[in-house]
């Protein structure tokens, strides 16, 4: 059953009978646009990026030059993720040292 309504009775049954309909040639109203700028909130202060925090690996390796020689704390910091990785890199920086006799202390994680 199809009900014919006109636009006029369509917007009455929308939206009520208070609001006027609207008039292609109708004039807005002229607004004083003089007026103050609004203070930014803190919700729209721009933000500060703190750049990217990413977690580092800390190694630490006992090394020495010479067998049963004077041993010392070689400490590298990695990128990467990986606890493997991050030992293959301290042993490969404390070879790149001269440093021949190389034993593992510790891979612990670090932030910035």
């Amino acid at each position: 059953m199809a009900i014919e309504l006109s636009e006029e009775e369509m917007r009455t049954a929308l939206f009520g009978v208070s609001v006027d309909p609207v008039t292609p040639n109708a004039t807005a109203p002229v607004v004083d646009t003089i007026s103050t700028p609004p203070d930014p909130s803190p919700a729209t202060r721009p933000k500060k990026t703190p750049g990217y925090h990413t977690a580092k690996l800390r190694v630490t390796l006992h090394v020495s030059k010479v067998y049963d020689g004077e041993v010392e704390a070689f400490v590298h910091d990695s990128s990467s993720l990986s606890k493997l990785v991050a030992e293959q890199e301290a042993k490969a920086a404390a070879k790149k040292q001269k440093y021949k006799y190389l034993e593992l202390v510790s891979v612990e994680s670090i932030s910035k």
